[in-house]
């Protein structure tokens, strides 16, 4: 087979080129953008939905691809042909975390497509933490990799408020319009102040001041979880506008934090080392990094607690734990082993009912997440999972029906569980009076 060479990003290509980034987690993605932005790449977000992007990636990738990659190089092929770009200065990014599956071969994929339509010419860049290729004008430095986590921690901080706020608030829409303005308004501060973990603890605190003066009206919903697939677990395109969908049903939806998936492939090297002696060099820089974000993660989890109503996420030792049992940390491919562990995290947190997004073509998904259901039911009965398939042949109706029965279950079940606490908080307020 001929080896499809890469054309490199250049020092010259970062003075006027713009770099177009892939949609899956907006905010998240922005404040990226932005913390890169500080760095002198002029990049910009696509946003561009509708069913063009499906065809142009069923045109220009072979139909038994996984759903995320039709999605993500339709949505680039999209952009390019919509003429709103320079094509000869424009460069593509594509995010790669170096393990199996798409993680690593989107990139040659997108290559392929690009010389199929006629763009052969326009770079692709690899952001990668394991430098899976070279780019002399796109250098992940640790300053820069360092940035990158704090603008993760506040995305997954604004993710969980909205979703805490959304489901109860009296203004509708006021949830998101505040995660707007403060992302604009944390956007403007780290081009003014940079990015650090004090700024990071400072805001975090005005983040959870502003969310706390929203109107709410906290009457008891089902709570839904949403794991699965990287992309389609975070992407409204890839997941159909999951979570929006379930706030609309009358649920409150728990989804868990990007920095966890991180940490989870630091946890794969530091494993690899273990297991197998692979990248012993690298394991004191790695375990020390983990260390640095683990600790950090934490002092989040502290302030939130702390200092606010809301829920805090669960820290990733925990989550370890509560997964030991189940399978080993060696299963590391695509999700691996975080995905049962996700379930088990939204389970001991009190979220029941889980959504499981899985993408057409993801073996390592269905494994872990479909394949591991049972085990988990076993030993959790009051666990309520649906497994849901997205791919460019399934209908959103057939999906959403599914996923309504599951809700009506978990309704009921909701129901049964408010009437039992209403009996036992009269019973126990009649016990208190007979007994003064």
């Amino acid at each position: 087979m001929e080896e499809r060479k890469y054309i490199p990003f250049t020092e010259e290509m970062k003075k006027d080129y713009t770099i177009l980034v892939p949609n899956m987690l907006p905010r998240h993605f922005k404040l990226i953008m932005q913390v890169l932005k500080g760095y002198g790449y002029n990049m910009e977000l696509l946003e561009n939905s509708g069913p063009e992007i499906v065809e142009n990636g069923l045109k220009y990738v072979h139909n038994d691809t996984c759903y995320p990659a039709i999605l993500v190089i339709g949505q680039f092929l999209t952009a390019i042909k919509s003429g709103k770009y320079d094509v000869n200065k424009t460069a593509l990014v594509l995010f790669q975390t170096g393990g199996g599956c798409r993680a690593s071969n989107y990139i040659f994929l997108l290559r392929k497509a690009l010389e199929r339509a006629g763009y052969g010419f326009i770079p692709v860049i690899s952001f990668s933490l394991t430098g899976l290729e070279k780019h002399p004008g796109f250098k992940m430095t640790v300053p820069v990799i360092h940035r990158v986590f704090y603008a993760i921690m506040y995305g997954d901080l604004l993710l969980s408020l909205v979703n805490q706020c959304k489901p109860y608030e009296l203004i509708s829409g006021e949830s998101e319009k505040l995660a707007d303005e403060l992302t604009v308004r944390l956007v403007d501060d780290m081009r003014q102040n940079g990015v650090s973990f004090k700024r990071l603890k400072e805001n975090s605190r005005v983040i959870l001041s502003e969310f706390s003066k929203i109107q709410t009206a906290r009457v008891p919903k089902v709570k839904v979880g949403v794991v699965g697939e990287i992309y389609v677990k975070y992407s409204p395109l890839g997941n159909n506008n999951l979570e929006q969908f379930l706030v609309d049903e009358g649920a409150e939806v728990v989804v868990p934090g990007l920095l966890d998936f991180f940490l989870y492939c630091l946890i794969a090297y530091l494993t690899d080392a273990k297991l197998y002696g692979k990248g012993r060099f690298y394991y004191p820089v790695i375990k020390f990094f983990y260390d640095f974000l683990v600790k950090k993660q934490q002092e989040i989890i502290d302030i939130i607690s702390a200092e606010s109503n809301f829920k805090p996420p669960t820290s990733i030792t925990h989550t370890i734990e509560l997964v030991r049992d189940y399978i080993g940390l060696g299963a590391k491919m695509g999700e691996g082993w975080l995905l049962p562990a996700e379930m088990l995290e939204l389970n001991d947190s009190g979220v029941h009912n889980i959504v499981c997004t899985q993408p057409f073509g993801c073996l390592p998904n269905h494994i872990f997440g479909k394949g591991m259901m049972k085990p988990l039911k076993d030993k959790n009965p009051d666990m309520n999972i649906v497994a849901i398939d997205y791919d460019p042949g399934a209908t959103k109706v057939n999906q959403e029906n599914r996923i309504k029965l599951m809700l009506s279950n978990a309704k009921v079940n909701l129901e049964k569980n408010t009437f039992s606490y209403q009996i036992s908080s009269d019973e126990k307020e009649k016990s208190e009076i007979k007994c003064k």
